[in-house]
C-alpha cells in the first residue's frame, strides 16, 4: 500500500477537526473580506492538491523517505506541527487576530511543504508552494 500515506491522512483529519468545529460554532467565522478571485482560486487548487497528495502517492512523482530516520523525523515534526496548530486553535478560538490568522496559515503551509520534501513528493511540493503564499496572504488580508 505504498500509494497511500495513512500518516498523511491522519494529519489532515486532525487539522480539519478544529476547522470543522469552528465552522459549526461560528457560522460567519470564515467570511472572506478580501475579494481576490484569482488568489482564492489558486489557494483552493493548492489546498486540495495538498490534501490529496498528503494522502495519495502518485507513482513516478513520489519517491518515499530516504531512510527510516528521515521517516521518523517526518512523523515527529508533523506531530509537533499538528499539536501546535490545534493548541493555537484552542487558545485563539474566539480571538480574531493577525497572530491567529498567520499562525493558522503558516503552520499547515510548513506541514505540507515539509511533508513534500521529506517524502520526496514532487506534486505535494508543487501544491504546497502554490497553497502557502496564497493561503497566508488571504488569511492576513482577512484578519486586518
Amino acid at each position: 500500500m505504498e500509494w497511500i500515506n495513512i500518516y498523511g491522512l491522519i494529519f489532515i483529519v486532525v487539522i480539519m477537526i478544529p476547522n470543522i468545529i469552528f465552522a459549526i460554532k461560528c457560522k460567519d467565522g470564515f467570511a472572506n473580506k478580501w475579494k481576490n478571485k484569482f488568489v482564492e482560486m489558486i489557494e483552493q487548487i493548492g489546498r486540495f492538491g495538498c490534501f490529496g497528495f498528503m494522502i495519495i502517492n502518485i507513482p513516478g512523482t513520489w519517491f518515499g523517505w530516504w531512510s527510516d530516520e528521515v521517516f521518523a523525523v517526518y512523523l515527529i515534526v508533523n506531530v509537533i506541527l499538528v499539536i501546535l496548530y490545534c493548541v493555537i486553535w484552542i487558545i485563539c478560538f474566539k480571538k480574531n487576530s493577525i497572530f491567529r490568522a498567520l499562525a493558522l496559515s503558516i503552520i499547515p503551509s510548513i506541514l505540507f511543504l515539509f511533508s513534500g520534501i521529506m517524502s520526496r513528493s514532487v506534486l505535494l511540493i508543487i501544491a504546497a508552494t502554490i497553497f502557502a503564499p496564497s493561503h497566508i496572504t488571504i488569511s492576513y488580508k482577512n484578519a486586518k
